[in-house]
C-alpha cells in the first residue's frame, strides 16, 4: 500500500509544483483557435459531401 499512497503524493506534487499552467489569455486563444479550425474543417466536408452528392445525382441521372 505504502506504493500506492507514495504514486499519489508524488503525483499531486508534480502536479502542483512542476507542471506549467497556461494562463487564461493563452487558454482563451488556444479555445478560439480550434474553434475556428473546427469550422473551417466543417466547411470543408460540407462543401466535398454537397459536390460528390450532386455529382452522383447527376450520373445516375444520365446513366438511367
Amino acid at each position: 500500500m505504502s506504493k500506492i499512497g507514495m504514486y499519489f503524493k508524488d503525483s499531486y506534487s508534480e502536479l502542483v509544483h512542476k507542471v506549467s499552467w497556461p494562463t487564461w489569455g493563452q487558454l482563451q486563444n488556444s479555445a478560439i483557435i480550434v474553434m475556428v479550425a473546427s469550422v473551417i474543417i466543417a466547411i470543408v466536408i460540407f462543401a466535398m459531401d454537397f459536390t460528390f452528392r450532386n455529382l452522383m445525382e447527376f450520373l445516375y441521372k444520365a446513366l438511367y
